[in-house]
C-alpha cells in the first residue's frame, strides 16, 4: 500500500512539473511575441517628427504630462505667483491683533487666493492670449506655446525679484550677467523670487505690527499703574486694537497696500 502511494506521488509530482513547464514555456512564447511587436512603439504611446522639426505627441501622453503637471500646481501656485507674500502678511497681523483663529486659515487662504488672481490677472491674460489659445487652436506646437508662456512669467517674476537675491542665486550657480528677462533660468529665478517674496513679507508684517505692540504696551503700563496684576493684557486691548483697525479701515489699507507692492 505504502509502495502504491508513493508510486501515485512520484506521478503526480512529475505532472505538476510537466504542466508548470509547459505554461512556463508558452508564457515565454507569448511575451516574447508581445515583446517583438512593441519593439517599434506602444501605439497609444508614440511621438511622430514633424517636417518643421518638431515632434508631435499623442493624445495619451499629452494626458500624462497634464496630470503629472496638475501634481505640481500647489508649488507653481506657491512659488511662482504672489500668494507666499500674502498669506504671510495676513497671518502676521492675525497674531498681531491676538484675535487667535479669527478670520479662520480657510478665510486667508480664500483671500490670499483671490487677491493672487486679480494681481496675476494681467499675466495670465497676456500667457492666454500669447500661448495658450495659439497652441489650443493648432497654431504653434506644445513646445513654442510652453516657452512663450515661461517666457512672460519670467518677466513677472524678475520685475518683482530684489536684484540682489537674484545676483546671489546666479553667483552661486556661476552665471553671468542676464541681458534679458527670458535669459534667466528657473532655476535661479524661482529660488531668488520665493526668498525676495519671504524677506518682503517679514518687513510688511513688522510694519503692521508695530502700532498694535504699540497698543499691547500701553494697555499693560496702564493696568500695571492701577495694580490689577492678574488681569491680562491681551484681553483688554483687544477690543481697542479691534477698534483702531476698522476705524482705519484696515483690511481696505492692507489689501490695498499689497496689490501695490507688485508692479504687473
Amino acid at each position: 500500500m505504502v509502495n502504491r502511494f508513493l508510486s501515485f506521488s512520484k506521478w503526480g509530482v512529475y505532472l505538476v512539473v510537466a504542466i508548470t513547464s509547459t505554461i512556463a514555456m508558452g508564457g515565454a512564447a507569448y511575451a516574447a511575441d508581445n515583446l517583438a511587436g512593441l519593439v517599434g512603439g506602444m501605439p497609444a504611446l508614440t511621438s511622430i517628427d514633424n517636417q518643421d522639426g518638431s515632434t508631435s505627441y499623442s493624445l495619451s501622453l499629452q494626458i500624462l504630462a497634464l496630470m503629472t503637471a496638475l501634481t505640481v500646481l500647489p508649488s507653481i501656485v506657491l512659488g511662482m505667483t504672489s500668494f507666499t507674500r500674502i498669506i504671510i502678511v495676513l497671518s502676521i497681523l492675525r497674531q498681531a491683533m491676538g484675535t487667535q483663529q479669527t478670520p479662520p486659515n480657510q478665510v486667508l487662504i480664500a483671500i490670499a487666493l483671490f487677491l493672487s488672481m486679480f494681481i496675476m490677472g494681467p499675466t495670465l491674460t497676456q500667457v492666454y492670449e500669447k500661448a495658450a489659445d495659439p497652441y489650443l487652436n493648432g497654431d504653434v506646437s506644445a513646445e513654442i506655446a510652453l516657452e512663450d508662456a515661461s517666457n512672460i512669467m519670467k518677466g513677472f517674476l524678475v520685475k518683482n525679484t530684489r536684484k540682489d537675491d537674484l545676483k546671489m542665486f546666479a553667483d552661486m550657480a556661476e552665471e553671468g550677467a542676464f541681458e534679458a528677462p527670458s535669459d534667466v533660468p528657473l532655476t535661479i529665478l524661482l529660488p531668488a523670487f520665493i526668498t525676495s517674496e519671504l524677506k518682503t513679507a517679514f518687513q510688511i508684517g513688522f510694519l503692521l505690527f508695530l502700532p498694535f505692540l504699540v497698543i499691547d504696551m500701553v494697555i499693560a503700563s496702564v493696568l500695571m499703574s492701577l495694580g490689577m496684576m492678574m488681569l491680562s493684557p491681551m484681553l483688554v486691548s483687544l477690543p481697542f486694537k479691534l477698534l483702531l483697525f476698522v476705524l482705519v479701515d484696515g483690511w481696505a489699507m492692507t489689501v490695498g497696500s499689497l496689490v501695490a507692492t507688485y508692479s504687473a
